[in-house]
């Protein structure tokens, strides 16, 4: 069973405390939790979890503020005490609201209900294809497996979110225009990155989701890259400016 990755944000330190008890009664939850709302999205940007539990009423900021700027594809559950907020939560199209003190079996029913939109979401993810011309063969794979591309001399490895990577007998510039020129960029002389698949980055490097690997950003892709990542809120957030992505 997969894991799910969640975020809580909330100032109350009992109320975190309660939710963490509550993910780990339940099973198949990573949680952190965050007392500053602030700090809290800027680590749901970087990390980009799949499910977030969030407060409404917090000194600093918002829950409101901070729905409005968490990235697309997150699941959203409100844990509040002010009932009166619930439709505000609901337009902002969360999960569930959670009404402070909430039950166990009530938390459970909220998180079954965010782990059906998460699985229906991946199965509605797009099913195009492309075919990798090899050195005695095609191949037929979907592009949402594409992590990136890398040149290989003459060729091109197509590394897959798998883990595992298939090697084109085509150039970079060729195989990169075998795919959505609104869903991968070139950012180096070598290498063509999925843009959603894009968990951290700075002016220099970036790193992927489902990967250790760090792939360099090439001063006459820069520019570029940070307008297209930078276009909406579903971009990450942006790492320190010293280059470093941890």
């Amino acid at each position: 069973m997969k894991t799910i990755r969640c975020i809580a944000i909330d100032d109350e330190p009992m109320a975190l405390l309660v939710i963490e008890q509550f993910c780990r009664r339940k099973g198949g939850l990573s949680l952190e939790t965050f007392s500053e709302p602030h700090v809290g999205l800027e680590t749901i940007r970087r990390t980009r979890p799949e499910l977030v539990f969030l407060d409404i009423r917090m000194n600093g900021m918002d829950g409101l503020e901070v729905a409005q700027a968490l990235p697309k594809g997150c699941c959203l559950i409100f844990t509040t005490a002010y009932a009166q907020y619930a439709l505000d939560g609901f337009d902002l199209d969360a999960v569930d609201f959670l009404h402070k003190p909430f039950a166990y079996e009530r938390f459970v029913r909220a998180v079954d209900k965010a782990l059906r939109r998460i699985e229906a979401r991946a199965k509605s993810d797009r099913t195009e294809t492309v075919t990798l011309k090899q050195e005695y063969n095609n191949v037929v794979i979907p592009v949402n497996e594409i992590l990136y591309l890398e040149a290989m001399e003459n060729y091109t490895k197509v590394h897959r979110r798998n883990g595992r990577y298939i090697l084109s007998r085509n150039s970079l510039k060729r195989t990169a225009e075998l795919l959505p020129a609104d869903q991968f960029l070139r950012v180096h002389k070598s290498y063509v990155v999925a843009l959603s698949q894009v968990a951290e980055y700075s002016h220099v490097q970036l790193r992927l989701k489902e990967s250790s690997v760090i792939i360099p950003i090439g001063r006459t892709y820069v520019d570029v890259f940070l307008q297209r990542i930078r276009k909406n809120d579903e971009a990450p957030a942006e790492a320190p400016s010293s280059g470093k992505v941890n």
